[in-house]
Parts: structure tokens; C-alpha cells; sequence
């Protein structure tokens, strides 16, 4: 890194230091650290430990033989803000303040992740991409519950990981990278490429978890790989370099797709080694995941490594490859290593699962289950009666699981398609006609799962 941004980087840390308010924090407070990593774009068959042959994923294949890794666990949305806010504040799509990408602000009042983990003496920090608040509104996070900040506040300017800012709270962290057709919101194309940002913002985390050793913390970092840089059209597969992939006779997005799944994975290994060598590894409870599938931008063909290995479409669709997504959790001494397990869960399942970690009772009214239970190796998990997604892009779509089954509209008001996720994984065979009475459950499900909002009407 450039002396100068050594520099920066060293004058944010102080500025951070110097916000707290130890004496607002009850001290002393019992309870492990959790941290959630977040990759953006990641499909179900990216990984090593999830089938991909072509891929180097070492770190993140290691985290899943210590620890248990999930085979069918969902995203919060097909997309990138309603997904988070489903992850933030417990509540599925058919309630969660957030339910698109046109819209992204969480209001004032309601509970998210750090805001109740703050209620059990937990110190919050977030870096990297946020996308449910723009600076100066009510979704910034410092105003939902995180004591720091560093990295995107717009989904926009998360597009290009050579920006020429990014923000420290709401205020403007500048960067020595020049984008000639920079947008408003902060995207664009750079031309001088001299800090790529997950590098930075990944410094700040590792930070921040040696500055909090002593005590709970929870730590959220939003990776902004593998997305592409919409702006940059086909070449948006952008990489300080191509790693390990240079030399393959591949087309240069998927050298690109595959160097940013590798480098993720190396930020991924910086995080365990870090826990180990600050000796809070046994008591820090680990999980890593993805916002959505795959995308087909910035030149990438989803195809090419079978990004959603065997599960049907990608990013922006409500099938498996668009919202089963790969979720590890790592936990030693109290995670079974090695495990495998097939729940059904949901990021709505963050906000119960670390309340019950942390000792708190979540608050009423959420979609949320902790999955504790699971993660134990105990009995007695509750299961949800089912999970319900609703998209609002191009003619909206819905979707839900209910057990071995899947119900999906591939537009609001297309017929509902139904498939046998037991015996049908890949959903090629659409058995609605055979099982009449199961459709017309899923449909009465689409119906009540939803509150109407004014700001999500449903797509006409």
C-alpha cells in the first residue's frame, strides 16, 4: 500500500478510536465474538468445499472441514439491498423495509443485528459494502446500531472496487484512484487503478478485531467480490491482477471472476489466522455466505465454472441457483467439525441465532429462528412452517419453501410452477398440475406472508 494511504489508514484508526464512548458500553460483558463475511455475487458452486473443480479456495474449504457446512441455506433475496436488509433487521421480503434495489433506506427505529448486540455490551463494526442507506439518511450504520463504519454506502459506488472515495461514517475517505466518468452516487471506471478497496477496507477489519480482543464484538464485513463493475461493460471483471489464473487459456472474465474468488478467499484465511493468533478463535463464532447466485455482468458467463452448480438460475431469479447460496459456520469447541447439515434456514435466521449467542431475547415480530441448536449438534431446532421471497425487478417474481417443496412465480402473476426440491434439486420438472392442493397452499402462503406497503406495491 502506498505511504500515503498508510498514512490515511493510520489517522482513520485514531479517528475511530477517538469516537468511542467506552463509558455508553456495559463492560465486562460475557459472550463470544461474531463475525459475518459476506461475499457479493458468490454462486452456491463456487467453492471448493461446494464442488468447484477450477477454483482455489483453500481458506474457505478449510473453514468448512473445522466447522459445518450448510447445504440449504438462503439468501435473503436474489439481490443485492433487499438481501441485506432480510440479513440486518430478521424479517423476510414480504416484510423487511427493503424489498429492492430501487429503494434503500432502512428507517429510524427498527432493530437490526448491531442494534441489539449492542444491548448486550457488544462493540459493532462494519466494512466494506452497506447499500440500505445513503450519507445524511436514517440507513446510515451509525444510525443502526454500529459503532464504526468504513467502506460503501451506496450499492452503486460498490460497483467499482477502484473508487475514488470511500466513507469513514459519513464523511469522505479519499483515495488516489482516478474514475474520468464518475456517477453521483460514486461509480464508474478508473482509470488509475492505485488502491483496490477490499484490500483497504479488509485492513480496517483486521483492526478492528485486535483493537477488541478484550472484549464481544461483532464484526460484519461486506465483501464487494465477485460483483462486477456494471459500468465497465464487458471488462468488469476488474482485478488488481490475475493470480494464479494468468496463464489459463480461459476468456479474461473468468480469469477475473476466478482471481476475485481466490483473493476473497485469501482475505477470508487473514481473518482465521488473525483469530488464532490473537488466541480468540475458540471464542468467536465464524460465518461466511453470499447476498445472492451468480451474476451474467460485467462479461461473466455463470456457465463457465457452473457457478450454481447443480441448481437452476442465477442472480435476479427466485429458482435455487438465485437464492440457495453458500453459508459455513465455524465455531471451535462448540461447532461439530467437519459437519454437513441439510436445515432449511435463512439469513432471517441472524438476528435470533446471534441474540440467543449473545444471551438477549430477540424482539417479537421477526421471521427469525435462531439456528443454534444446529450449530450445537443438539436436537430440538424449530423448523419454519416456510421461507417466502418476493422480487420487485423487471415483472417481480415470488417464491416459497415449504418443506421438500418449492413453489416459484417467475412473475408476480404467473401461474405458480412447483417443483420437488428432494427429487428434483435442478427444478426441471414442474409437477403443479399433479398436486393441485400443495399449489394452492404456496398461493395462500404468497398472500399472507406479504404486508402491503405502499413503497413495494406488487408488480402489475
Amino acid at each position: 500500500m502506498p505511504a500515503r494511504h498508510l498514512a490515511i489508514t493510520a489517522i482513520a484508526t485514531l479517528a475511530l478510536l477517538l469516537t468511542h464512548n467506552p463509558a455508553s458500553r456495559a463492560q465486562n460483558t460475557p459472550g463470544p465474538n461474531i463475525i459475518f463475511i459476506l461475499a457479493d455475487d458468490l454462486g452456491y458452486g463456487d467453492l471448493g468445499c461446494y464442488g468447484q473443480k477450477h477454483i482455489r479456495t483453500p481458506h474457505l474449504d478449510r473453514m468448512a472441514r473445522e466447522g459445518m457446512r450448510f447445504t440449504q441455506f438462503y439468501a435473503g433475496s436474489t439481490v443485492c439491498a433487499p438481501s441485506r436488509s432480510v440479513l440486518m433487521t430478521g424479517l423476510h421480503t414480504g416484510h423487511t423495509p427493503v424489498r429492492g434495489n430501487s429503494k434503500t433506506t432502512l428507517p429510524p427505529g427498527i432493530t437490526t443485528i448491531a442494534s441489539l448486540l449492542k444491548q448486550a455490551g457488544y462493540i459493532t463494526g462494519h466494512f466494506g459494502k452497506w447499500g440500505l442507506g445513503d450519507p445524511g439518511s436514517t440507513g446510515v450504520p451509525t444510525k443502526q446500531g454500529f459503532d464504526e463504519f468504513f467502506g460503501y454506502l451506496n450499492h452503486m459506488h460498490a460497483h467499482n472496487n477502484f473508487p475514488t472515495h470511500l466513507f469513514l461514517g459519513e464523511q469522505r475517505y479519499p483515495l488516489k484512484n482516478v474514475v474520468p466518468d464518475e456517477t453521483a452516487q460514486g461509480a464508474g471506471k478508473a482509470t488509475v487503478r492505485a488502491v483496490f478497496a477490499p484490500d483497504l477496507y479488509t485492513e480496517q477489519a483486521l483492526q478492528f478485531i485486535e483493537r477488541n480482543r478484550a472484549r464481544p464484538f461483532f464484526l460484519y464485513l461486506a465483501y464487494t467480490i465477485p460483483h462486477a463493475n456494471n459500468e465497465a461493460g464487458p471488462d468488469g471483471m476488474e482485478t488488481p491482477d490475475y493470480g494464479p489464473y494468468a496463464r489459463r487459456k480461459w476468456p479474461q472474465p473468468q480469469k477475473g471472476l476466478a482471481a476475485l474468488i481466490t483473493r476473497l478467499d485469501t482475505y477470508v484465511g487473514r481473518v482465521l489466522n488473525q483469530l488464532k493468533r490473537l488466541k480468540i478463535d475458540r471464542n468467536t463464532l465464524l460465518l461466511f455466505s453470499s447476498d445472492n447466485g451468480p451474476h451474467r455482468e460485467g462479461g461473466n458467463d455463470p456457465a463457465f465454472f457452473q457457478s450454481s452448480g447443480p441448481l437452476r438460475g442465477i442472480k435476479r431469479d427466485l429458482y435455487e441457483g438465485g437464492i440457495r447460496v453458500p453459508f459455513i459456520a465455524r465455531w471451535p469447541g462448540v461447532i461439530p467439525p467437519g459437519t454437513v447439515s441439510s436445515h432449511i434456514g435463512s439469513f432471517q435466521d441472524m438476528l435470533s441465532t446471534f441474540a440467543e449467542v449473545a444471551g438477549l431475547t430477540p424482539p417479537p415480530g421477526t421471521d427469525s429462528i435462531s439456528i443454534l441448536p444446529t450449530l450445537r449438534g443438539q436436537p430440538g431446532q424449530q423448523q419454519h412452517p416456510y421461507l417466502y421471497w418476493e422480487f420487485h425487478e423487471q415483472k417481480g417474481a415470488r417464491a416459497v419453501r415449504m418443506g421438500r417443496w418449492k413453489g416459484v412465480r417467475p412473475q408476480w402473476h404467473a401461474p405458480t410452477q412447483l417443483f420437488d426440491l428432494e427429487t428434483d434439486i435442478g427444478e426441471q420438472n414442474d409437477l403443479a398440475a399433479q398436486h393441485p392442493d400443495i399449489v394452492a397452499k404456496i398461493e395462500a402462503i404468497m398472500k399472507e406472508a406479504r404486508t402491503p406497503s405502499p413503497e413495494w406495491p406488487e408488480p402489475e
